[in-house]
This record gives C-alpha cells, sequence and structure tokens, in this order.
C-alpha cells in the first residue's frame, strides 16, 4: 500500500538545531549520550541501543527508535532544552526491545507510533513471553509496504522490502536530507543479530540490501543500528555491498563445511566467521549466524 498524506501541523516552539554540530549531555555519574546532526535537521542520538534518529524543527518533529528508559528520557530532556516537548511522530524500525523498551516514556509527548503490522505483532509476542505487557506502547498505526508523509519540508517515507534482520525492518527515509535509518539491517562491522524466531532470513536479507543500494543513491547517508564504536554507526551506499559480501562469505563458508561432513554442532561451536577479520563478534552472534545459515542451506 503506498499511502500520501499531507497533514498541516501545528507549529512548535523548536528552533532549527545548526548543521553539523555536536550535543554531549552528561553528568559526571552518567554515560555520556550524543546528539551529531547530519543534514536539514536530521540528527542521531547515541548512548545505549540502537542508533536513535529525529527530525527536530519548528515545522515538526519526528523520533526513529527509542532504547531504553534512561535514554529515551535524555533524548526527551534534550529536546526540552531546545523548546521542544511534542513529537508529532514516533516511529519504531523493528520490535526489539533495545529500540523499543523507550517508548513508553516517550508516549506522553508523542501523538502516534508507527511501525510495520510484523513490528507490532512481534512485539506483543515478545512482551507476552517476556511478561513485560505493562512496559510496552504498542504501535496505534502500521503499514504493509510503503507509507509516506510531508512534515514542513521534510518528507518520510518507511518502506519494507520483505524479511531480513526479522519479518518486520521498516527503512526510515528522511528523502529532502536523504538519510536513511535502516535500523538493524546495517551492523557497521559487528556481526549481525539474526532472529529466525521473529521471521529472519539471511537469503532475502541479502536482497533486501540489493534493493536499497537500487532505490536510494550514492549521496545518502545510512544510518546503522549498531556499530563497532558507540557512534560509528552512519556509513555510505557502498557499505550495503560490504554487509552483503558479509552474509554471502557466510553461506559459502557454512556450504563447504556442510559438503565437508560437518555437523550442526561442530559448525556452530565456531567463534568466529573466517574471512571476515574487519568484523567483530562483538555481542557474541557468531553462533546465531552460523546457526541460521546452516538451517537456510539445509532446509
Amino acid at each position: 500500500m503506498h499511502r500520501r498524506q499531507f497533514l498541516r501541523l501545528s507549529a512548535l516552539t523548536v528552533g532549527a538545531i545548526p548543521l553539523a554540530r555536536h550535543y554531549t549531555f552528561a553528568q559526571p555519574w552518567q554515560q555520556a549520550w550524543n546528539i551529531r546532526m547530519l543534514r536539514r535537521n536530521v540528527g542521531i542520538f547515541t548512548e545505549k541501543g540502537g542508533t536513535i534518529a529525529f527530525l527536530l524543527s519548528k515545522e515538526g518533529t519526528i523520533v526513529v527508535d527509542t532504547q531504553f528508559p534512561e535514554q529515551a528520557a535524555h533524548l526527551l530532556g534534550a529536546f526540552k532544552e531546545r523548546g521542544g516537548s511534542s513529537i508529532d511522530l514516533l516511529i519504531n524500525t523493528h520490535h526489539h526491545a533495545d529500540h523499543t523498551s523507550g517508548n513508553l516514556t516517550l508516549k506522553e509527548a508523542s501523538k502516534h507510533l508507527l511501525a510495520h503490522s510484523n513490528s507490532k505483532l512481534n512485539q506483543e509476542k515478545q512482551a507476552k513471553a517476556r511478561n513485560t505487557e505493562n512496559a510496552q506502547w504498542y504501535p496505534d498505526q502500521t503499514f504493509s509496504d510503503k507509507w509516506c508523509q510531508d512534515i514542513g519540508k521534510e518528507s518520510i517515507c518507511l518502506h519494507y522490502f520483505g524479511p531480513a534482520h526479522t519479518n518486520g525492518d521498516s527503512l526510515v527515509h528522511f528523502e529532502k536530507a536523504n538519510v536513511v535509518h535502516m535500523g538493524d539491517l546495517l551492523f557497521n562491522r559487528i556481526y549481525p543479530n539474526v532472529d529466525k524466531a521473529s521471521g529472519a532470513s539471511i537469503q532475502n536479507w541479502m536482497l533486501v540490501l540489493d534493493r536499497a543500494y537500487n532505490v536510494f543513491n550514492k549521496k545518502s547517508i545510512f544510518v546503522c543500528g549498531h556499530g563497532h564504536e558507540a557512534d560509528a554507526v552512519t556509513v555510505d551506499r557502498e557499505f550495503l555491498r560490504e554487509m552483503k559480501f558479509f552474509f554471502e562469505n557466510l553461506l559459502d563458508f557454512v556450504n563447504r563445511q556442510i559438503k565437508a561432513g560437518k555437523t550442526r554442532d561442530e559448525i556452530t561451536a565456531l567463534t568466529e566467521i573466517p574471512g571476515m577479520e574487519a568484523w567483530k563478534d562483538k555481542n557474541g552472534f557468531a553462533r546465531v549466524n552460523l546457526a541460521a545459515a546452516y538451517d537456510e542451506l539445509t532446509v
């Protein structure tokens, strides 16, 4: 479904943040968090959890992902310091807790929460399994294939290209700024999480990266969900091909191990993926990647 909405939003008392400036707010007893502007009032917030992207301007405010309650409160506090206390649209790129646990913290300040329909289902399923339903704010708006809206001088579109990291990953494109928040479709040189329980597909993930490469352009800034360093979360379009090569190499390696007679347990006992020395297993996902590749290749 392709739906473009044109809304006349009430003006906010938020001044535009100067381009390419950095803001770090921290007390000595706190972990520092960082706000970095990218283009045209679009910036990113990094602290703990998946990268948050945002549009903050006098015409409207959009926030993409929410990390955890403490981090969401830090973000809102930073907005308030610049005169903004209302969020016109909150977006979740997918359901994982490090991207959605701050939803409830931002609920009172936000008019709507938007995500892919599968992301909402996954969030509900995860919350029930973990008995954390009282700590959730689920999306009140969902989409299936594409969703677009104009806010002031910015146009934002959400795309769904099929199952990859999960079966509900949104690509969020600030079109005028040409900034694309990829959520956990991009991990900057750290082993990614392949959430098979939530419909992930390595082979389709590669197709999603191909499609993103063709839909966006060489001037696009891509925001990763995570990076090898806390603030190493922006890449150019060519990195999409590097991420695809990671998966190609992974599948090729596991396929060769299967043909050599190795069992699933033997393959998943490995602690690194040969040929990907530039990539680090920062979160212990080597086994997850190897197991997912084995399962897809032996179906």
